[in-house]
């Protein structure tokens, strides 16, 4: 009996997406059937800032991303420390938001 080959997938980054997007903030909606990682990027000193990549994705797959940013980061702080985040109460920047509202 012949093994099936495992057939590898290639994965190919443009030199478009090559340099990456910056992002500092990510606004996340849902519906039923999927969910919208709105990245923005924002800017000292402006009032508004501009969605620069909208990522669509199903629920299983935000899940399985989910997972897998939690392992990263984890990884993360073993080689390089605690990440830090702002606490609940201190000041952060208002903002309001024109994408798609939550749908549960």
């Amino acid at each position: 009996m012949e093994k099936k080959k495992d057939k590898k997938m290639e994965i190919e980054l443009s030199k478009e997406e090559a340099t990456g997007t910056y992002s500092n903030l990510v606004m996340i909606t849902h519906s039923p059937s999927e969910f919208v990682f709105d990245f923005i990027a924002m800017m000292p000193g402006l009032t508004k800032a501009k969605v620069v990549k909208r990522m669509i994705l199903t629920p299983e797959h935000a899940k399985r991303f989910a997972s897998a940013l939690q392992d990263n980061i984890q990884r993360y702080e073993k080689l390089y420390g605690e990440i830090r985040t702002r606490g609940k109460n201190e000041p952060q920047q208002p903002f309001s938001y024109r994408g798609p509202l939550p749908e549960a």
